[in-house]
């Protein structure tokens, strides 16, 4: 569905059902945030299950993303706000949060700065801070088809480099990269600023008392394992989920498992 969201369009997908004031109202409602360079489509298995199990499921393109209007928002605080406005426009009083890559910081700038809109965060292939090399960073700005292909190297397991799809005769890396090219120009660039800035500082999420959840791919070389686990130490009850044998692509590479996690953090099983 498409809504207007601090006066511009905004695609929201439901997870193949439709989304009702009632729904809105009497289930619990649970937000996907996508990383960079990324819309909706990279959550369309977790985002499913939970809409067809008694949740409201909002999994929006971020501005300037997918089919959403604007251009893409510039940090990790903006993007965080954007979210409040868009439970703001669907009348949402509180949701869970679920987010991967820049995703996740901005699931948790979210909970940080508005905690009371938040029952619930999971963190996917997270870490804090989050820097880009420079390299990358460049590429995004100067040569965009070779951006995609330096992500691509480094977001998979060596099992998913060589075609490790559960789904038989569908190519990790080639949907990857067809997701990635299809975005508008300057987004990429955008996305890897926003979280290369991002600046908050660790001590500071000593004060979350939202339940909170990291999940992360043991052979991540994009937000290591052990960046998880540093970031654990900093906010009180969170709990870490390895996914073994994952890379940084989680959703795509280990789909069940990271439904099952999240089956069991959110759903309660």
């Amino acid at each position: 569905m498409e809504i207007n969201v601090l006066g511009q369009s905004a695609y929201i997908y439901n997870g193949g059902k439709k989304l009702t004031a009632d729904a809105v109202r009497q289930q619990p409602v649970v937000v996907f945030i996508h990383g960079a360079q990324q819309d909706h489509s990279c959550w369309v298995l977790q985002s499913r299950w939970f809409a067809h199990h008694g949740f409201s499921v909002l999994v929006p393109d971020l501005p300037g993303h997918g089919r959403s209007a604007g251009e893409a928002l510039p940090s990790v605080e903006a993007l965080a706000d954007w979210i409040v406005a868009l439970l703001d426009a669907l009348g949402v009083e509180k949701a869970s949060l679920i987010g991967h890559s820049m995703g996740s910081l901005v699931a948790l700038e979210t909970t940080a700065r508005h905690a009371g809109r938040v029952s619930q965060t999971a963190l996917i292939g997270t870490s804090l801070p989050m820097p880009v090399s420079q390299a990358l960073l460049d590429a995004t700005r100067d040569n965009e088809p070779k951006a995609v292909a330096m992500i691509n190297a480094f977001s998979y397991s060596a099992t998913g480099q060589i075609g490790g799809n559960t789904v038989p005769g569908l190519w990790l890396l080639g949907m990857n990269q067809r997701l990635m090219e299809r975005q508008k120009k300057g987004v990429f660039h955008t996305d890897m600023n926003a979280c290369n800035a991002y600046a908050r500082s660790p001590d500071s999420l000593k004060e979350i008392a939202t339940p909170l959840l990291i999940v992360a791919g043991s052979q991540d070389r994009m937000t290591s394992p052990k960046a998880a686990k540093a970031l654990l130490g900093f906010i009180p009850g969170a709990r870490l989920v390895s996914i073994e044998g994952s890379g940084h692509a989680l959703m795509a590479e280990r789909p069940d498992a990271v439904l099952d996690t999240l089956r069991g953090f959110i759903a309660g099983g």
